[in-house]
């Protein structure tokens, strides 16, 4: 995939107050593929990103900066959530797997298994005692977060569930999958006690309303919905993207609901008037994920860009920039027109390329050639890779994109993907010797 680090303006509007139109410059640049969800802590003080590019990242939302990265998991990361305590995290991934993580020793507490396939969702009880994910297998699964064990599996979704959240007072669960139905849980018995058959399209993102007794979805069909949960019926319908919703937050007050979309809009919703609050629009890129800062005035948003972007939504100000060294030099390097740059571009999910780079979902390729393969301190390599004894250079690399990753290393967890161009081979190989060397 081709991911491109864009400058996003946003226009916005509201009812009461209009915002000026402005320059986006709050940005926290450090993935290297979409930011498929967005968390805040408790205080406000901290942002977890979860990304395409098999990592999370904890970000210090006063500084704009990076504290650290989470890698360990095998595939993409879909969705995180902060436990009440705010030191601790749980991840929902492509690779099947929920992730529990102590965000202030940086370590993985414990990886949950159970689910077949990739896990889209991920929600945590008020009380921090419990997780809930949604799976593609169809699936909802329980998780003790303190005896670190499967509580409970709720079946009934006849396809995949793509999201999940908890009513305030732990007890029940709410559910929306790609089948187009909404299924309310009670948790103590694990049974259904409302089904709502929606109108047949895939929903994306689920909520509860303060009051528990209303939920709130969203989805494929480009509308919001708000339900009666007691009565199976719906309240309003909330128009106004033109194209999928990927996402929704409910503000701290329980008033706003904000809803962003492949359409590139941010919107924000009265939920009792079902007025349309405010209207923002990124000229360039799709929105997949929205957070509600718990001051009420703020807002973050993740997508396509592969950055986390801060907005003060009452004033409309811009926020000054944390732009690192690396990002800056790769983004300047990939835009040089260089034909090898450009051929880059696909590898850029998963790798960087200067010394300060770190690694993403991939280790960086600073000082590649002549580096023995799964050799770069800090990088979770898969065992194959540790054992291998192949070092990098023309020859090899030419064979990687020539056979793919799953013939040249059996057993890699590198993204499957092949260049059977020759030309094109030796344009990038040309480029990286050049680009990589120390």
């Amino acid at each position: 995939m081709f991911f491109r680090l864009v400058c996003i303006t946003f226009l916005a509007a509201a009812l009461a107050f209009v915002y000026p139109c402005q320059r986006a410059r709050a940005e926290l640049v450090g993935h290297g593929g979409i930011v498929h969800a967005i968390a805040i802590s408790p205080n406000g003080r901290f942002a977890l990103s979860a990304s395409f590019d098999y990592s999370l990242i904890l970000w210090d939302l006063a500084g704009q900066t990076k504290i650290r990265r989470f890698v360990e998991h095998n595939g993409a990361v879909n969705d995180v959530a902060f436990l009440p305590d705010g030191r601790r995290a749980v991840s929902a991934s492509d690779d099947g797997t929920v992730r529990l993580w102590d965000l202030t020793a940086g370590t993985l507490q414990h990886t949950f298994q159970g689910h077949v396939g990739r896990v889209a969702s991920i929600a945590v009880s008020s009380d921090g005692r419990f997780a809930a994910s949604g799976g593609w297998d169809n699936t909802i699964r329980l998780w003790d977060l303190q005896n670190l064990s499967l509580a409970r599996t709720l079946r009934g979704h006849d396809n995949n569930v793509n999201a999940v959240a908890f009513a305030a007072n732990g007890a029940a669960l709410l559910s929306g999958g790609y089948d187009g139905s909404l299924r309310h849980w009670n948790l103590a018995d694990g049974k259904v006690l409302r089904i709502i058959q929606g109108n047949g399209f895939a929903i994306n993102s689920v909520l509860f309303a303060r009051d528990s007794r209303r939920i709130i979805s969203a989805g494929v069909d480009e509308t919001i919905r708000i339900w009666d949960i007691q009565k199976g019926i719906e309240l309003k319908r909330l128009e106004g993207h033109e194209g999928a919703i990927m996402d929704l937050d409910l503000s701290p007050d329980g008033r706003w609901v904000a809803s962003v979309g492949v359409d590139q809009l941010i919107q924000l919703w009265d939920i009792g008037t079902g007025g349309r609050v405010a209207y923002l629009r990124s000229d360039s890129s799709p929105l997949w994920s929205v957070a509600f800062h718990p001051d009420g005035n703020r807002l973050l948003t993740g997508g396509m860009d592969e950055t986390v972007r801060l907005w003060n939504i009452r004033a409309g100000g811009e926020i000054t920039p944390a732009h690192g060294p690396a990002a800056a030099a790769g983004v300047a390097a990939e835009n040089s027109g260089e034909r090898g740059a450009r051929l880059f571009r696909a590898c850029r999910a998963c790798h960087t390329l200067m010394s300060d780079g770190g690694n993403k979902a991939g280790p960086t390729l600073h000082g590649l050639f002549g580096r023995r393969i799964g050799s770069m301190p800090g990088y979770s390599y898969s065992d194959v890779m540790k054992r291998s004894a192949i070092i990098w250079d023309e020859a090899s690399i030419d064979a990687l994109f020539d056979q793919g990753p799953d013939k040249f290393v059996p057993g890699s967890k590198m993204p499957l993907q092949r260049m059977p161009n020759a030309k094109d081979r030796a344009d990038l190989i040309d480029y990286l010797k050049r680009v990589t060397a120390k």
